[in-house]
Formats: C-alpha cells, sequence, structure tokens
C-alpha cells in the first residue's frame, strides 16, 4: 500500500513540477537563478563538434561587484538528470557556483545536451530519433571539449574544473585520453564516478537492470524523460517488484543524505530531473553490470567493429591520467551511487600519481546529494576545494 501512495504521488509531484518546469524554459537560468539574487549574469551559446547547441552561463564577480585582481575561470560540469541549476539550487552562501564567484573565481556553468536549456541543435529537433543518438561517450568527446574551449577562448586563461557524478565521469574518461589537461589547472571531482559496480543504490540498480533485460524495448523509446509517462511506469514497475520503499524517492537512489533541508528539497523538485538519452542510461546500466568503464557496447561484435574497429568496446584507462595534473577527490561513506569501494578502486588506479598533486577527501555521512544541496557543504567540501584551487 505505501508503495502504491508513493508512486501515484510520485505522478501527481511530476505532473505539476512538469507545468511549472515548462513555463520557467522561457527564461533562461540567469534571470531565474542568478540575477535574481542580485548577481551579474552573462547567457552564452556553445556549439559542440557534432551540432548541439549547450547553454552557458558566466558569473563574472560576486556580489561585491569588485573586478579588480586576478580572477580564475572556474567550469562547473552537473551530473546525470541534472542541469547548471545544480550550483544554484541552495542559498547564496551555501551554493558552489556564487559561492565561488564571491571569493575571487570568474564562474561558468553549462548544461549537458538534452536538458532543458540546452535542447538545440544546428540540424536536428528533440522530436528526432537522431537527436537522442549519444551516451557521456560524446558528452566526453564532444560537450566537455567546446565549454572548456570557450572559456579559454573568452577568458584567455586555463580554467580550474569541478564535475559532479556524470560530470567527474566524462572529464575523468578525456582525462585518461590526455585530453584537457594542457587546458586547465585542476580538477575537483565531487562524488567522482569511474567505476559502478559496487553501487548500493536499490533503486537505482534494479532501473538498470531493467533498462538492460528490456533493451530493445526502452531503445525504441529515445528520450529518457524522468517526467515522462515511460520512465514513470519505469519506477513503479521497479518500486513494485522489488518491495522498495519508494516513499522518498531522492534517498532511495543517493544514498541517506545527511544535510539536506526540506525547503531545498523544494527547490530541487521545482527545476530537476532533467533528461537526458535512453542510450545514456543503458550505457551507465551496462557499466554497473560489468563493473568496467568503457565505451557504448552494442551488444553485437559487427556493430562494435563498425564504431570502435574491433569487437568490444574500448575501455578508458584511469592509470593513463597525466601524474602530475592536479586533483582533488571527494567522496561520501553513505553515497550509494558513488560507493566507497568503487571510489577506492578509482583511488588505487591512480595510485602512481604525483603525491603532492593528488587529495582524496572522505566524508563519513555524506551521502550522492549532499555535494550539491548540504546545507553544511560550505565548510566541508567547498572551502577545502577553494583552498586547493589557489594553490594553482
Amino acid at each position: 500500500m505505501a508503495n502504491y501512495l508513493a508512486s501515484k504521488i510520485l505522478v501527481i509531484l511530476l505532473f505539476f513540477s512538469a507545468i511549472i518546469w515548462s513555463i520557467e524554459a522561457i527564461d533562461g537560468i540567469c534571470k531565474l537563478m542568478v540575477e535574481s539574487r542580485g548577481y551579474a549574469c552573462e547567457e552564452h551559446e556553445v556549439v559542440t563538434g557534432d551540432g548541439y547547441i549547450l547553454s552557458m552561463q558566466r558569473i563574472p564577480f560576486g556580489l561585491s561587484g569588485e573586478t579588480s585582481g586576478k580572477r580564475p575561470p572556474v567550469l562547473l560540469q552537473h551530473g546525470l538528470l541534472m542541469d547548471a541549476i545544480t550550483w544554484l539550487l541552495s542559498p547564496p552562501d551555501q551554493s558552489l557556483a556564487l559561492l565561488l564567484a564571491d571569493n575571487g573565481f570568474d564562474v561558468w556553468l553549462v548544461s549537458s545536451r538534452g536538458t532543458k536549456y540546452s535542447l538545440s541543435h544546428k540540424i536536428l529537433s528533440p522530436d528526432d530519433a537522431a537527436y537522442w543518438d549519444f551516451t557521456w561517450d560524446e558528452l566526453a568527446t564532444y560537450d566537455l571539449p567546446a565549454a572548456v574551449q570557450f572559456v579559454q577562448d573568452v577568458t584567455g586563461e586555463k580554467l580550474h574544473y569541478i564535475g559532479h557524478s556524470q560530470g567527474t565521469l566524462i572529464a575523468l574518461a578525456s582525462f585518461s585520453k590526455g585530453q584537457l589537461v594542457d587546458k586547465l589547472r585542476s580538477a575537483a571531482l565531487l562524488s567522482p564516478i569511474a567505476y559502478v559496480g559496487e553501487m548500493t543504490s536499490p533503486l537505482a540498480r534494479s532501473a538498470s537492470e531493467s533498462l538492460i533485460s528490456q533493451a530493445l524495448y526502452w531503445l525504441g523509446i529515445y528520450e529518457f524523460n524522468p517526467r515522462g509517462d515511460a520512465v514513470i511506469k519505469l519506477l513503479m514497475h521497479v518500486c513494485k517488484k522489488s518491495g522498495l520503499d519508494c516513499t522518498n524517492l531522492l534517498t532511495s537512489f543517493t544514498g541517506q543524505n545527511c544535510c539536506m533541508n526540506s525547503s531545498i528539497v523544494d527547490v530541487f523538485l521545482r527545476h530537476e530531473p532533467q533528461p537526458t538519452s535512453t542510450k545514456n542510461m543503458i550505457h551507465l546500466s551496462q557499466m554497473v553490470k560489468e563493473g568496467t568503464i568503457q565505451m557504448y557496447d552494442y551488444e553485437n561484435e559487427d556493430e562494435n567493429k563498425k564504431h570502435y574497429g574491433q569487437p568490444t568496446p574500448p575501455a578508458y584507462d584511469m592509470g593513463n591520467i597525466p601524474k602530475d595534473f592536479p586533483l582533488f577527490l571527494s567522496h561520501g561513506g553513505a553515497d550509494a551511487l558513488s560507493d566507497a569501494k568503487d571510489v577506492n578502486r578509482l583511488v588505487d588506479s591512480l595510485k602512481d600519481h604525483d603525491k603532492d598533486k593528488i587529495v582524496v577527501q572522505f566524508i563519513e555521512d555524506y551521502a550522492h546529494a549532499d555535494y550539491v544541496m548540504g546545507v553544511n557543504a560550505k565548510e566541508a567540501v567547498y572551502d577545502p576545494l577553494m583552498a586547493f584551487f589557489r594553490l594553482y
């Protein structure tokens, strides 16, 4: 009965949030989330090498309006099923984007393809199946390099980088191929994702199993829209079949977040979650099943040969990340998506990294969403992160 009621509540909440979501799409993130708090903000567009048009915001300085002195640029990249509003969900003295601006950084936010503010393409429409023919491979190959290059072209400076969840995955994939590191000063990876084979989130794991077992069906639904009927039915099915208590959907996915209050969750539900491609969700599900980090598997040797020139997908080797590239990693003991065992596997692959160029922070009671919505994230994570940036 509890799962039934939870499912119905989920449908109602997503329905009404979808109405608000559509209305707010008319306004850009600057007007909606930054200028309304008294900060200067610029809207930009970035075109990727494969034609997607990404929304980007710049917060050039903080509330003081002080523009003198060197303001190092920093690019913030959100995680899966989120957009750039990730960094603006909390009050100004708790939101990382605004804290960075107030602490002397030139802040840039970008939203990945397929999200509300980055739906445009030079040729394709979101109504076209081809529009959704991407996974995080393309985010690493096209979206992230385009965003980094744009910021460097405008500022003439190397960047600091901050990623959360999928935002760490695409960065690690790029770094492992020797890309972008020449354009960056350092990178901070929050809830880092490289391996997810030990993921403990029962809802995410059950949904992954359903996506894998019904891949042919789901590949016919090109857009994975958390507010759409197909995904709502999937969640209802998973909750009912697995016997999971999905009353608190966020906790069911992320783990028990220690440090969020209800007002921040209300803001989150007003703006998130965001769409991605079904192909991307299947790719991530493959990672959960196999415990590997490799390119999308077409589950067919001929198709893999056609795309990669070999019968199996190429792997991303974390050991190839340049050993002198400054890295700040922070992960939580309660994180059900970025499990400590998986993070430790990543850290182990970086064992030869220059010791003075890598910091690994572990916060026992932090879960996945605490890193972007925790009321104490400034003291626990953001202050040490900014101190690390100032070294470079």
